[in-house]
């Protein structure tokens, strides 16, 4: 997949997140859940912190260390585009990553938070609540995974 190809697929998971997050951004209060499925809610709720809320009790510097973060993985990422243009696998790991990366990024600097509303549960458990940036960067990260393991087990010599 071509470097701008890619850039393409990045802007339309951005314009995605950004729509949807706006949307229940203007549709609920902080907190309040829509139900769904006997599994499943839409909610309100913002992580000043990252995955699963590491650092999110700390008095607002994790703010910019996370946005350092961002930019950081955007440049490394652009770069491993740039580089991997004939792993298709890869790229598609890399592009969706790099979407919801700045996706997150975008709501760190106008919010000083991240917008979750994906809310998974059962009983009295709760996944911690989610978007679709951090839905992306799953996606990419298990993508990424699952091209390095066929990568190392075409390349191992067969043993006959």
């Amino acid at each position: 997949m071509p470097t701008t190809k890619a850039w393409g697929y990045v802007l339309v998971i951005v314009i995605i997140d950004q729509l949807t997050k706006l949307y229940f951004l203007n549709i609920l209060s902080y907190g309040e859940r829509i139900p769904v499925l006997p599994f499943f809610d839409f909610v309100l709720l913002f992580n000043t912190g990252a995955a699963f809320s590491f650092l999110a009790n700390h008095d607002g510097w994790q703010r910019w260390f996370f946005v350092g973060i961002g930019f950081v993985a955007i440049i490394v990422i652009s770069w491993l585009l740039r580089r991997h243009q004939h792993e298709p696998r890869f790229m598609w790991g890399l592009t969706l990553i790099l979407g919801g990366a700045i996706g997150n990024v975008i709501d760190r600097l106008l919010w000083g938070h991240v917008v979750d509303f994906l809310l998974f549960f059962y009983d009295n458990w709760y996944y911690p609540a989610f978007n679709i940036a951090d839905s992306a960067i799953t996606v990419g990260a298990i993508l990424i995974i699952f091209d390095e393991i066929l990568k190392w087990r075409t390349s191992r010599p067969i043993k006959s």
